[in-house]
């Protein structure tokens, strides 16, 4: 369908691919986006929402897909930010980089300006506390997404994202999230083998973040307490969520996938015993979680032990394991071994760049017009993650119907527009943040 001008609109080739795709007898043999679109423009313009490390790394990412595509637009709370990541994509895409001065977009409400433009997709990875307002904007302006994991910090958030989901699944749009375990095919055939049975019932799990832990940011002379907690985002629940949930969600969704399902309940500990530093902010530098799966095709009440932690000079693993009535399996080597400790197939080397697996699989399905929907099960295993910081910060047992519900706020992320604004949290005289008390934090 042309545009007002006679120009074939970018909008309409992704559409109507989809409908071509559709006819699979008619275009048998013929690309569903060449048969609908030989003499229109092709290109998949490309927007971002934030500019960091992993956005800039993401874009750099969908550019190295096969067919034409070009980055028009940008926008990030931070002027430096926005300029660094253009400078360095531009350094690895020159001929796909085309973001002038009027498509840079700098503030809280740069999403905004940025979701008018012409994009055909947009990259999220704004800090997590803005995932729900930034993709609820993203689907209601008709734009295929990704957006990173995870998608909220709280349940609130999870419920507005969900409602979006469903938004986006009315308006036949693409939304990939960045859990690229599940686009890795040593994960892939891993996961099909065990649900085959190839080990028999699933009876226990293990899952594990363990590190050293990441990146902080000091306080600079001048900055407002918004500027630094933004800068310093990691460290301050209501744009994080804690690493359970910014870094943990990874291998807690391995095993929602193995399970089927997600758990119906859990209970863990915590604290924060190492990373106490004032730029530590107000997170924890350990979890250990046991989530509860109930009803599944693998019988009641499957445990799977989680373990996350953020101390330097500590046992260091990012893996996953299940065991089952007739053997085990390392998930993350994907090795299975029999009951006696034997192995009996393992998918060797390969099958493991997931970060840039997902987005070949991205524009492949965007440009055959397939349009999968990551949403659900982006929500589901966040809100598994954050079930696990609510049972360590309580010291409770929860369920997962009443962590879902929960009314606790942490993120009213729609109350800010800018640095001026007062944050959610605040220090304390001596400059440092109230930490979650086992007994004693409110989190249902």
């Amino acid at each position: 369908m042309p545009t007002d001008n006679n120009t074939p609109s970018r909008r309409n080739f992704l559409k109507t691919s989809a409908t071509a795709a559709a006819a699979g007898s008619v275009l048998s043999s013929l690309n569903a986006v060449q048969a609908a679109h030989t003499s229109y423009d092709e290109t998949i313009r490309l927007g971002m929402i934030g500019c960091g490390g992993r956005c800039t790394g993401a874009a750099n990412q969908a550019m190295n897909t096969e067919g034409p595509t070009k980055l028009i637009a940008m926008c990030d709370a931070f002027e430096d930010r926005l300029q660094g990541s253009l400078k360095t994509l531009t350094k690895a895409h020159k001929d796909k980089i085309d973001v002038p001065a009027e498509r840079q977009f700098v503030g809280f409400e740069g999403y905004k300006q940025l979701l008018a433009t012409d994009i055909d997709l947009v990259l999220i990875a704004t800090p997590p506390g803005f995932r729900p307002v930034h993709f609820e904007a993203a689907v209601k302006a008709g734009k295929h997404i990704f957006a990173e994991k995870p998608v909220a910090v709280d349940a609130a958030g999870i419920r507005r994202f969900m409602k979006a989901v469903e938004e986006s699944k009315k308006k036949d749009l693409l939304v990939q999230i960045g859990l690229q375990r599940r686009h890795e095919p040593a994960y892939k055939e891993t996961i099909k083998r065990l649900q085959d049975g190839a080990i028999g019932d699933i009876v226990a799990a293990r899952a594990y973040w363990n590190g050293g832990g990441v990146w902080t940011r000091n306080r600079q002379p001048g900055q407002t307490e918004m500027e630094y907690q933004m800068r310093n985002w990691y460290y301050f629940n209501w744009l994080c969520g804690d690493h359970i949930v910014e870094q943990h969600i990874h291998n807690l969704d391995v095993i929602n996938w193995l399970m089927g399902s997600t758990p119906v309940k859990a209970q863990g500990q915590g604290g924060r015993q190492v990373r106490t530093s004032k730029e530590h902010g107000e997170i924890y530098d350990h979890h250990m979680v046991e989530f509860t799966y109930g009803d599944t095709d693998y019988g009641k009440d499957t445990m799977m032990l989680s373990q996350c932690r953020h101390i330097p000079k500590t046992w260091g693993k990012v893996d996953e394991f299940c065991h089952g009535s007739n053997g085990s399996c390392h998930i993350g080597k994907a090795q299975i071994f029999d009951s006696k400790g034997n192995e009996t197939w393992s998918y060797g080397r390969g099958g493991r760049d997931g970060h840039q697996q997902e987005h070949h699989d991205l524009f492949a399905d965007l440009r055959a017009g397939k349009l999968p929907n990551e949403g659900e099960y982006g929500a589901t295993s966040t809100m598994t993650s954050i079930l696990g910081r609510m049972c360590t910060y309580s010291g409770q047992e929860i369920s997962w119907e009443d962590a879902w519900n929960s009314d606790v706020v942490i993120s009213p992320i729609d109350k800010f527009t800018g640095m001026s604004d007062t944050p959610p949290v605040l220090p304390n005289e001596d400059m440092t943040y109230p930490i979650a008390m086992p007994g004693q934090t409110k989190v249902i």
